[in-house]
């Protein structure tokens, strides 16, 4: 007998001939529209949503209507202060983590990826280490006009830095240096192709016919900075700087619940709001945590097995993971965190999310399980 004779079917259902009392399960619409144990699904951001609690954007109107917004264009690089003792180690593990150097002076080098950015990081070097900000390009001078304006700040120029341009930096309600760029000089392409996406095999479709698999290991190199996120104490001051006074519109927010019931915001994941253009889930972050702090920038590179070759890469070298790798539930990145010898997180991701004006906007219960889809379990060092 074969097995499909054990099999028949009813006006109620499908029963195995012989077992009565066992029905398997039934296939009616709303079943295919739901997600086997074990599998993943690329779905609209509409549909993906239409269980979570939607924001209105009059969340993040302006506190001051008449607020003229600075136009950020995109993230362009990050900067920091490493104590001139360690640049031999700072050096080292930027260079196993995929970034290149572009130029050195006596005070500062300059590290890139292999994008249209001249540089993706700025590291400083001095008696001991601090965060300098993330770095916004804006759209015009005015904009930089009004950023200095916003900060009481000096516009400087560029002098030595690859690409030049010129530079203001604020301080955000908490202190935090916020950097705003105009006018730098982009390499006129990438300084690599892109590399050609590897044909994979699954259980169906099998297109790599006669063709082996072959890797070189390595660094994982980096394109280009994709975001970085701070731990703040006032949400609601943060909140309302950053969407008031620029483009910034959060893609999802996270709320902790009170023990009267109420939600509280603690964390929003916010986009550069560019129109109908897509941009990436976020390109800033923010959360409340015990202590405030840079929490980790974060640069994007090519696939999965380049994710995984770098991590190896890193781990043999001796250096000091965080957490990864994974998949995180909001932006859906592949993510790999990794401390650097000065104790400032960096990360290593693909694949994630892009939204537009058109994109709601989710608010989700805080806690780990809204953090990673699959991964190994949260440490505690992750948001000290």
């Amino acid at each position: 007998m074969n097995n499909r004779s054990l099999i028949t079917t009813s006006d109620s259902g499908l029963y195995v001939r012989g077992i009565s009392s066992l029905k398997l399960p039934e296939m009616d619409d709303q079943s295919h529209n739901q997600l086997p144990a074990n599998s993943g699904r690329t779905i609209a951001a509409p549909a993906a949503m239409k269980d979570v609690e939607l924001v209105s954007p009059s969340r993040w109107a302006p506190a001051w209507p008449n607020v003229e917004k600075i136009r950020i264009v995109k993230l362009c690089h990050m900067r920091y202060r490493h104590p001139a003792s360690r640049v031999g180690d700072i050096v080292a593990f930027l260079l196993d983590f995929g970034m290149q150097i572009v130029k050195k002076t006596e005070q500062a080098i300059w590290f890139s990826g292999y994008g249209v950015d001249q540089y993706v990081y700025y590291a400083e070097f001095g008696p001991e280490k601090a965060f300098l900000g993330g770095t916004w390009e804006v759209e015009s001078w005015a904009d930089l006009e009004r950023a200095a304006k916003l900060g009481n700040s000096e516009i400087v120029q560029l002098r030595d830095a690859p690409g030049g341009g010129h530079l203001v930096t604020i301080k955000d309600p908490e202190g935090f240096p916020v950097n705003f760029m105009y006018g730098a000089t982009p390499r006129s392409q990438p300084t690599r192709k892109p590399a050609e996406s590897l044909q994979v095999n699954d259980e169906f479709s099998k297109p790599r016919k006669g063709a082996f698999q072959r890797f070189e290991p390595g660094p994982a190199a980096v394109h280009k900075l994709g975001h970085f996120g701070l731990t703040i104490s006032d949400f609601e001051l943060e909140f309302r700087w950053y969407t008031t006074h620029f483009n910034l519109v959060p893609s999802d927010i996270l709320f902790a619940r009170e023990g009267s019931g109420n939600k509280t915001d603690v964390a929003a994941f916010l986009h550069i709001d560019r129109g109908q253009a897509y941009t990436d889930h976020h390109s800033f972050f923010f959360t409340i945590a015990p202590s405030k702090h840079v929490h980790h920038s974060s640069y994007e590179v090519h696939d999965y097995d380049t994710q995984n070759m770098g991590h190896f890469w890193l781990k043999n070298k001796g250096y000091n993971p965080v957490w990864g790798l994974g998949r995180h539930r909001l932006g859906s990145q592949i993510f790999d965190y990794w401390w650097d010898p000065d104790g400032f997180m960096v990360e290593h991701y693909i694949d994630g999310d892009l939204v537009n004006e058109d994109t709601p906007t989710g608010r989700h219960l805080a806690g780990d399980e809204s953090l990673a889809v699959w991964s190994e379990p949260v440490p505690s060092t992750f948001m000290l």
